[in-house]
């Protein structure tokens, strides 16, 4: 399934002819002619990227990205400006709006394609492996069944909340990763934590697989959340 793209611009010629080269280059493109009327479009349809211009009538393209900035479904969206102020302060003033790409007009569209790839396969390669979401939701709510367990077994029913002795060699990295993962942490968020790469924390992670005998972070948090392994 091709990407889905939206086009804000206010320059007829120029937002067809940008719209007829994205799609020749395999893109869905859906079109505004100004910001108004491409949050509307986003309310139905969220795209996988924008490119907007910033000098629009009523609402710049500033404005327009404070605004999905501002939404937590568009926070990690990318936007690219494409637009005539292509000074270095105006491009300065975009990127720390958080803008992902600044291309001045006028441009080579072979150029913008390649920055619209670029952006689209760093946020392929950023998304969650299949099924690690989930999996992670599942860890959550395991974590706090477990935990309701805990405060039934308190020492008023004369049953001691102390974990059976268990004791697995455990690296201070491996003990930091697992008390995340137990939290129900992705590993990109782990990698971040922990200021590491997340093939590091891959790495870690199978390491815990094999020390407890477990398959998956669902049977790995049991484990350790069992025995006491988790803080």
């Amino acid at each position: 399934m091709s990407a889905q793209l939206l086009l804000v611009d206010d320059e007829p010629g120029l937002r067809e002819a940008v719209k007829e080269y994205l799609q020749e280059s395999g893109f869905s493109v859906q079109v505004a002619s100004n910001a108004r009327e491409g949050w509307d479009l986003m309310q139905h349809n969220t795209p996988d990227l924008v490119i907007s211009d910033i000098m629009m009538p009523q609402v710049d393209g500033y404005q327009f990205l404070k605004q999905l900035r501002d939404d937590p479904r568009f926070q990690a969206l990318p936007v690219v400006f494409l637009t005539a102020k292509g000074m270095t302060g105006d491009r300065i003033q975009g990127y720390q709006a958080g803008v992902d790409a600044y291309l001045p007009k006028p441009f080579d569209p072979d150029e913008l394609i390649a920055i619209v790839e670029n952006l689209l396969t760093r946020r392929t390669a950023q998304a969650p492996a299949i099924g690690e979401e989930s999996e992670n939701m599942d860890i959550a709510k395991l974590a706090h069944e477990i935990s309701k367990i805990k405060d039934l077994l308190s020492p008023r029913t004369g049953i001691s909340q102390t974990p059976p002795p268990f004791k697995i060699d455990l690296t201070p990295r491996e003990q930091s990763v697992l008390n995340l993962v137990a939290q129900g942490l992705m590993n990109k968020e782990i990698a971040r934590r922990l200021e590491t790469s997340v093939r590091n924390v891959e790495k870690y992670v199978s390491r815990l697989f094999s020390k407890t005998g477990t398959n998956s972070r669902t049977e790995l948090v049991r484990f350790a959340l069992e025995h006491g392994l988790a803080q």
